[in-house]
């Protein structure tokens, strides 16, 4: 995978890279301190078609950024209290995006946002490690992928809520 300095990884199909993901780190500094978590759950919103994407009615000024060029974050506020990370991927002018749902010990978007402070503020920019956040390569690659249904998508309607488009790796929820 190599870092993602390196954006050209963002730049292939969203599935190929929600599995790319897993196993690699979440990297957050804040004040001097990186902490490095492995990714261990990601869900993957691909496209125009996907029903349960936010780019499904088209582009608005909450989902621009998933039209933009891969590698970018897409952070939004989920029930008014938690913030969501996804990174965009494939190509630019298609709306596709991978939410974290997990790494390290912190399963649940919501607590992850919130134990790496993650808001608003890193919302469009790029996941360097000049912007704070990023993703590095970790040398695994993993020997098991469960995939899942992606969680909480009914209103996409059952064809697409139960697609299978959440990926878990050595995750304490693993199915």
């Amino acid at each position: 995978m190599g870092t993602s300095e390196n954006l050209d990884f963002f730049d292939q199909p969203t599935l190929d890279v929600a599995r790319g993901l897993l196993g690699q780190y979440l990297c957050r500094e804040i004040h001097g301190v990186c902490q490095r978590l492995p990714i261990t759950e990601v869900e993957a919103y691909d496209g125009f078609t996907d029903k349960a994407s936010h780019a499904h009615r088209g582009k608005t000024a909450r989902n621009a950024v998933m039209f933009g060029p891969a590698g970018r974050w897409y952070v939004y506020l989920c029930y008014g209290i938690h913030w969501m990370l996804n990174i965009v991927t494939g190509a630019e002018g298609y709306p596709a995006a991978i939410l974290l749902r997990g790494a390290g010990t912190l399963v649940g978007p919501g607590r992850l946002t919130k134990a790496l402070r993650i808001t608003e503020q890193q919302n469009g920019c790029t996941a360097t490690r000049a912007n704070g956040l990023w993703i590095e390569a970790s040398g695994t690659v993993p020997s098991q992928i469960e995939q899942a249904p992606r969680i909480r998508v009914h209103c996409a309607g059952p064809e697409w809520a139960e697609k299978p488009y959440r990926f878990l790796y050595n995750h304490p929820l693993a199915l």
